[in-house]
């Protein structure tokens, strides 16, 4: 298998995670804390159709990258993700703020009043912003929390509340992107060994794959895998594996009824009584306790 064999871009349905947990809506903002436990911080490349969203970061450095551009950039900070964009992400343990994602009929429809010459353009353009301006620091997060507590809530109203803040919002992103974050550059070569390392560690993650044969498939060295992984994620490419199996098993705790000797299994691990030792060394918690805890 070599390097440049082509992986298909995984397209997440989040109008379908979000519906079948929230109802169908054409808003849906969440902490992004709480997405991150689920999904994990280490979000390899991806995309949605039909969707575009906005992560607003309050703390925490993120490691962005949006199609061919590469950003490292710290909060207060937001990324606006249009349509089918490929986009992948690492964030720091304490990265805290919240994730807004509109159906794009509806973007299009409360920024109908902008001139198309304007609007378009923004509407394909991915961008990364960095809030050094204290008054856009406090705005935009302002505005979210409002949208979040019109979103968890059933005032009279709701759904027009939702839109004008969503207008609100997506206009001071508008004005805010001409200003673009700080960016890192990377060989296009590297960047595509990182994306093809993340491919394949959602491929084989359970089967325990050694580094040597991650190296293997892609024609790389173990050493170059691991100096491209510590400079694009500030991560040995060891730890990107653990995190996945770790991602998965928090997963499988908290919303399966399988025992933890059957999500060890499920997991790859031929010794549940390893994997409770694994679990514990990277959390701090016993597999059973973390299930108690999150129940």
């Amino acid at each position: 298998m070599g390097q440049n064999r082509r992986t298909p871009i995984p397209n997440i349905d989040i109008g379908k995670v979000y519906d079948s947990r929230y109802g169908e809506s054409d808003i849906n903002i969440e902490a992004f804390g709480k997405l991150a436990e689920f999904f994990g911080r280490n979000m390899p490349v991806h995309r949605h159709d039909r969707f575009f969203q906005l992560h607003y970061l309050a703390s925490g450095q993120i490691r962005l990258y949006l199609e061919e551009q590469q950003y490292l950039a710290r909060a207060p900070l937001f990324f606006f993700t249009p349509p089918t964009v490929p986009h992948a992400f690492i964030t720091e343990t304490d990265a805290e703020g919240f994730v807004l994602t509109v159906r794009q009929e509806l973007v299009r429809l409360l920024l109908h009043t902008l001139p198309a010459a304007q609007l378009e353009p923004w509407l394909m353009q991915p961008a990364c912003v960095e809030l050094q301006d204290e008054v856009a620091a406090q705005r935009l997060p302002l505005l979210l929390g409002l949208l979040s507590e019109e979103f968890m809530g059933e005032g009279r109203g709701r759904e027009a509340a939702m839109q004008g803040l969503t207008q609100l919002i997506l206009v001071a992103a508008l004005r805010l992107s001409q200003h673009a974050g700080p960016t890192a550059h990377f060989r296009r070569e590297d960047l595509q060994i990182f994306h093809r390392f993340n491919a394949l560690i959602e491929q084989h993650y359970r089967e325990h794959w050694s580094l040597w044969c991650y190296g293997e498939a892609m024609g790389v060295t173990e050493s170059r895998l691991n100096d491209i992984c510590r400079r694009m994620a500030d991560l040995p490419s060891k730890r990107l594996i653990h995190d996945r199996l770790l991602q998965e098993a928090r997963r499988l705790l908290i919303f399966s009824a399988s025992s933890v000797n059957e999500i060890a299994y499920h997991l790859g691990f031929k010794d549940p009584a390893y994997f409770s030792r694994f679990f514990l060394r990277e959390t701090g918690l016993k597999p059973s306790d973390y299930r108690r805890r999150n129940s």
